[in-house]
This record gives structure tokens, sequence and C-alpha cells, in this order.
């Protein structure tokens, strides 16, 4: 388990106490599905026992009020493959999705999403291509079954619009069934509503990603949590992932950047009013010129200082936590006999 109290099953070894650590960790995040959970928890257990993995099933409530946290608790109880993971209160998407990786203790953690739109038939698929040699493997909902306009199309311009950005190139980012390995997601911090940028966090981190399609069903039971409404948060979160991956360990190049330009274009306007007011002898106290000399300048001094203020803060996030600014994925050397 990566963070928190350490949580699950447990082997007596010589007299130690060893944690059995599952093959696969399916963390599904919950908000008022009471009637799809009973069916779910069976089609992934059905599923991955067939493929014979050893598992957990890791269900994080996030402050549903129709029953759903009752009926896991109870489960909980009485099932030895599920952990209930009760939040006080509804903290979004992201943040159950950073519980469940916090409390699963898999080699591989799958999402999806609680709705039975998701196909737990695919998750054999899933670990199948992981086992290839990818970090990550992320569904493709390439036969969606969601409204046109209030859902399709704008998926369809986010997952352009996000490829571009990122250089991430998926179909659809906004699939919930993906497959990651266990080391890529104890490298990720999610905040806000960053669990749409899974995939570009991974790649930051120097994650081998691919896709593969996956079945996607018409919703059975209640109404879904997300409409049209969460393309400005979308847009917002972006912008955070473009600085993330171009300027995470280098933000004065960013900042020092635009507060050179800034500086050395007041400077230059500066010194044309200058040589008007003195060679010229003009009068340049009425001219917008000089209020816009003076704001670049001070512009760009800020932004400077800006610069230098997130390199302190960068330095101080990476060496307060002990966190390299690479990552390794193997190490090759000739032994020595």
């Amino acid at each position: 388990m990566r963070g928190g109290l350490i949580s699950g099953r447990l082997n007596e070894e010589n007299g130690a106490i060893a944690m059995i650590v599952p093959d696969v960790s399916v963390v599904v995040p919950v908000r008022d599905e009471v009637e799809s959970l009973p069916l779910l928890l069976e089609a992934i257990a059905s599923n991955i026992s067939d493929s014979n993995f050893s598992y957990e099933i890791i269900c994080v409530d996030d402050g549903s009020t129709d029953g759903s946290a009752e009926f896991l608790k109870e489960q909980a109880q009485i099932r030895s493959d599920l952990k209930a993971v009760l939040l006080r209160r509804n903290y979004g998407q992201s943040a159950a999705m950073a519980a469940g990786f916090n409390y699963a203790i898999g080699k591989v953690i799958v999402t999806l999403d609680a709705d039975l739109q998701n196909d737990p038939a695919d998750i054999p698929l899933l670990l199948a291509k992981l086992a290839e040699g990818y970090d990550l493997v992320s569904g493709w909902r390439h036969q969606r079954q969601d409204a046109v306009v209030s859902r399709l199309i704008p998926s369809k311009i986010a997952n352009w619009l996000i490829g571009k950005v990122t250089e991430v190139k998926l179909h659809d980012y906004g699939c919930s069934l993906k497959a990651y390995r266990s080391e890529v997601v104890a490298d990720m911090n999610l905040y806000g509503e960053l669990h749409r940028f899974l995939p570009a966090l991974a790649y930051i981190e120097g994650a081998r990603i691919t896709e593969i399609p996956v079945r996607h069903h018409a919703r059975r039971f209640g109404n879904s949590k997300y409409g049209i409404w969460r393309t400005f948060r979308v847009m917002m979160d972006l912008l955070t992932i473009y600085f993330m991956k171009k300027f995470l360990t280098r933000p004065m190049h960013v900042f020092g950047l635009l507060g050179l330009g800034s500086m050395v274009t007041g400077t230059l306007i500066g010194m044309y009013l200058t040589f008007i007011k003195l060679a010229l002898g003009e009068s340049i106290g009425n001219r917008p010129l000089l209020i816009l000399a003076v704001l670049l300048l001070v512009t760009g001094v800020q932004l400077f200082c800006f610069g230098l203020l997130a390199e302190l803060l960068m330095r101080t996030y990476h060496e307060s936590q002990g966190r390299p600014i690479y990552r390794v994925r193997e190490i090759v050397a000739k032994s020595v006999k």
C-alpha cells in the first residue's frame, strides 16, 4: 500500500507477518450506484478469477446518499476480496481514485466506473496488453453509448485538444477503464480534477502507454454525474498539465523568458521616447507609449521574480520529498563473478 495505514491480507511465515500481494487491485470510485454495485462486484470477481489472477476489489464511496456506502460496508464484512473505503463526504472523482490508489497493494491497478458502462470482461484484455511491456493501457470506447450533443461531441473535441497539448495520442481520454503498473501510480499525485489526465501524468513520468478498444454499455441505472458543464474545468486542468509537462523542473524558463522579453521591449520603447525627447525636443508626457514602457518594465521585473520564486519552490518540493527529477526504467549491468 502507498501511503496511509497498512491494510491487507497477512500471512504467517517463519514467525513473521508478510503481506500477500495480489496480482490485481481493481479500484472503483462510487457515487450513488447502489443498484449497479451487486452486479458489478460479481462481474469483476468472475472475470478476474477465470483468468487465474489473484485480486482485490477496492470500492471508494465518494459521499453517496443512496445507500451505496451501507451496501459496501456490509459486503466488505462478508467478502474477503472486497475492501470498502468510505470517504467522509463527496470530494470528487480525482480524490476517490487517489484514495483507491493509496489503499491498493496489487502489482497491477485497474480502474473502472461503477455504473456498469465499463465492462469487467475487458479487464483480462487490458492485463494481457500490459504484459507486453507497457506501463499503462487505456480503454478506448470505440462504440460509445452516450448522448451525442452533451457527451460525444464535447468528448471528441476534448480528446483532440488534450492530445495536441500533451502529445499523448489517445482516442479516448475519458474512459475510466485503464490498467497501470503499480510503480507508475506511485509516482503520480492527484489534485483537483486531474484524474482524466492520468495518461498525460504517466507520460510525464516516462511511462509507456497504449490503448485498446473496449466495450461500452448504455447506463442501466440512475443518471450520469457528469455533463457539458465540466468543459471549463477540463480546460483549466489542461493548462496545468501543459505547464507541468513543459516546465515542471524548470519554471524559470517560462517566467524568465516572458520577463526578459517584457523588459527588453519596455527598454526599447523607453530608448525611443528618450531619443524623441532629447534629440527632437518633443513632449512625451502625454504619450501612451510612455505608460506602456513603464508597464512593460514593471511587469518584466515581476515575471522574473516569479520565476525565481518558482525555482525555489520546485527545489524545495523535490528536495523535501527526496523526489528525483528523473525516473529509472531498469538497470542493466554485467555481473562480476
